[in-house]
């Protein structure tokens, strides 16, 4: 059955619902952008592909992700958020039984672009879904939840990935978001809310989106390019490509009144702040998270299992904090809040890059908590601020630009680490966490700019 959505929110029992609904969906797509690197290494041999063949499976994914995203996004303003999530699903819940059913690399990675779609689908409308389904004076308890999920799935990643490979075949890093997703469905179609006010001045752009999909995926390609070492003459041509259709596609969303693209919501101050400082936090946490396990297993020694108990602290640590931070954005400025928790962020990433040459597990242990309470700290408040900054027929728009700006932070930063293993071979692990260390410390300065900025009325439900 449509839920029908209150004008401040959903009621107490289909709220839990809908969130419930939500949460299984983000999890599951969030967590299958990055189990996959763990188990790289069995699948190209079991399906006899080379290592670097083997990295499509992974690239695939988020390719096909940040390249519909925002078209996603503008579609939710059309026809409804909630047509989106649930077509999301079941798309994805379809593709991950195919995934799990390939035979050979090419048969896998094209699964695994359809699986990126349906993705994309959940991950561009879960925050504007939320902003009709918490009213607005607890929207900010809504956004922790949701920041925790996406934060704490990004991050538990390698240890959720090693323990289904200590018992299973990497088959079933696929196969189990089939049944998480039927359930997650019949969730949505019960409780999930219909907008509640739709863009009525808007029309789908065929051609921005093919534009949108050329220049992020020109923007990916070429990082990930560079990182690896491709022909530069390559690179270049991806570079040059990308500048010409970027240029005529941000004019052609500058002469609209509703962008795919939405240059005016980033004309909001506080808004285009906060997106950089989500695109530099998440670069930063993507540098520390691929590049650790290298250190942990090559320079320690530690298993698969070991490496994936380490960094656990993590994840929980943005589990205790992530809603402690919904709760305080409303009485604290986001800006202050980020600020703390990203200088807290920053401390813990240059005190793992100064580690001990032989260091206790308590040692890593301490320093992961410190990083996941700052991340934890600056994250729920940062996604408040963006969804809550954009008029109520764009948050389709902000939430499509929140994925985005995730996506991007964590491409360039698995990018940069790749570049930094290249750079300085003995010490890459080294490398990557001072530079994530800048990226946090830039992020904490320029979080602290929107103090200037007022905070959003949380009790205009027409904002």
């Amino acid at each position: 059955m449509t839920t029908l959505v209150h004008s401040d929110g959903l009621p107490v029992p289909q709220r839990y619902g809908a969130i419930l609904a939500i949460a299984l969906g983000i999890t599951v797509s969030v967590l299958d952008g990055a189990i996959a690197n763990v188990a790289l290494p069995t699948i190209a041999r079991d399906l006899n592909a080379s290592p670097a063949s083997s990295i499509w499976v992974v690239n695939a994914y988020q390719l096909a992700i940040t390249i519909s995203l925002l078209s996603l996004a503008s579609l939710g303003d059309l026809i409804g958020y909630r047509r989106i999530y649930q077509a999301g699903l079941l798309v994805f819940s379809i593709t991950s039984l195919f995934c799990a059913l390939s035979d050979s690399l090419l048969t896998l990675t094209i699964a695994r672009v359809l699986q990126g779609f349906g993705a994309a689908a959940i991950m561009s409308v879960n925050t504007a879904l939320i902003r009709i389904i918490y009213p607005q004076r607890y929207l900010g308890r809504g956004i922790g939840i949701n920041s925790l999920i996406v934060a704490f799935s990004s991050a538990a990643g390698p240890t959720v990935a090693a323990a289904i490979l200590s018992v299973a075949s990497w088959q079933w890093l696929f196969a189990i978001n089939l049944p998480i997703g039927i359930v997650a469905l019949m969730l949505g179609m019960k409780y999930l809310p219909a907008n509640s006010q739709k863009s009525t001045n808007q029309r789908f752009d065929p051609t921005s989106a093919v534009m949108n999909a050329l220049t992020f995926g020109l923007l990916i390609t070429a990082i990930s390019g560079f990182a690896q070492g491709q022909s530069l003459l390559l690179i270049a041509a991806e570079i040059g490509a990308l500048l010409v259709i970027g240029y005529f596609f941000v004019r052609r969303q500058l002469r609209q009144t509703s962008p795919l693209l939405p240059v005016d919501l980033l004309r909001i101050p506080i808004f285009a702040l906060s997106m950089g400082t989500s695109i530099c936090s998440f670069a930063a946490q993507m540098l520390a998270m691929v590049s650790l396990p290298f250190f942990l297993q090559a320079s320690l020694g530690r298993d698969e299992v070991a490496t994936g108990l380490l960094l656990t602290p993590w994840p929980l640590a943005i589990i205790v904090m992530a809603p402690i931070a919904g709760r305080l954005v409303e009485y604290v400025h986001a800006g202050l809040l980020g600020g703390i928790g990203l200088a807290t962020f920053a401390l813990g990433l240059f005190l793992l890059a100064l580690l001990p040459h032989n260091p206790t597990d308590l040692d890593i242990i301490w320093r992961m908590v410190l990083c996941g309470a700052g991340f934890g700290l600056f994250q729920s408040p940062n996604n408040h601020t963006i969804i809550s900054a954009a008029p109520h027929h764009r948050s389709g728009g902000a939430s499509g630009m929140l994925g985005t700006a995730r996506l991007l932070g964590q491409t360039s930063g698995a990018a940069l680490v790749a570049l930094m293993f290249n750079l300085f071979p003995t010490s890459g692990t080294h490398s990557s966490l001072v530079l994530a260390g800048i990226f946090a410390s830039v992020a904490a300065v320029v979080s602290c700019l929107r103090i200037t900025q007022p905070r959003a009325n949380l009790a205009e439900p027409g904002k």
